[in-house]
């Protein structure tokens, strides 16, 4: 089974332990919260609902009819069963490379922090940085050597997904910072409601933090000419803001 698919199963059983539903308001939940599966098609989505119906981890029940409704098809609804929760489970207390090295995986695993100990957090966290930094020095490198070679909207192009890259490792370095109480680290408790202008620290939204790096609405502080991340408390945090 492919890393991705792997990814959407544990999507899946994340959402399914929270609330019994069926495979519309699932697909619409993911592609809401997961950036990873933001163009989800129902294609992929009922593939794996019966890959793990026929492994029990999921039940798929169809309620009856509505009286008046005759004819017309009840929606399914699914529901995790107590080995899909034990796998879940066991899913959340491992980390590997593929927990970090794949965007998509990282976003999954990442919305599934609020279930997963904080030495496995930590794991997933400083494996990601560690590629992350790693895919950085390796843009920086080729950016330097090419550059000169590459038109204006080229150079412009390899200039942004370098900056996107910065910003990732400095939002990767706050959260890790949370996750050890480092002084200064974000509060995630410390969250504003919509259209709330914040007085101090850093400007973010609900959820803003329990969100993976590819689905942030905001953008995250950049690094500065010698890569160093931005370090204030005004800096805002999330990777995306104009």
């Amino acid at each position: 089974m492919g890393t991705r698919s792997q990814m959407l199963e544990l999507a899946i059983l994340g959402r399914l332990r929270e609330t019994p539903t069926h495979g519309y308001e699932l697909r619409k939940h993911l592609n809401a919260t997961l950036g990873a599966f933001r163009t989800l098609s129902y294609g992929s989505l009922y593939p794996a609902l019966r890959t793990l119906t026929d492994r029990e981890l999921i039940t798929a029940d169809e309620p009856a009819a509505a009286p008046g409704l005759a004819g017309k098809r009840a929606r399914i609804v699914y529901r995790i069963t107590g080995a899909g929760l034990a796998h879940l489970e066991g899913s959340l207390a491992t980390a590997g490379p593929a927990a970090w090295d794949d965007d998509a995986s990282f976003d999954v695993r990442f919305t599934l922090f609020g279930s997963t100990d904080a030495t496995t957090r930590l794991r997933i966290l400083e494996g990601r940085r560690a590629r992350m930094v790693e895919r950085m020095e390796n843009l920086r490198q080729s950016f330097g050597r090419t550059s000169r070679r590459m038109d204006s909207y080229t150079a412009e192009l390899a200039r942004h997904g370098l900056e996107q890259v910065e910003r990732e490792v400095a939002w990767l370095e706050r959260v890790i910072d949370t996750e050890r109480g480092t002084r200064g680290a974000l509060d995630y408790g410390d969250i504003s409601p919509p259209g709330t202008t914040r007085t101090s620290g850093p400007s973010i939204h609900p959820g803003d933090a329990a969100l993976p790096p590819g689905n942030r609405p905001a953008g995250a502080p950049s690094a500065d000419a010698t890569g160093a991340a931005a370090t204030s408390r005004n800096e805002p945090l999330n990777k995306e803001q104009a």
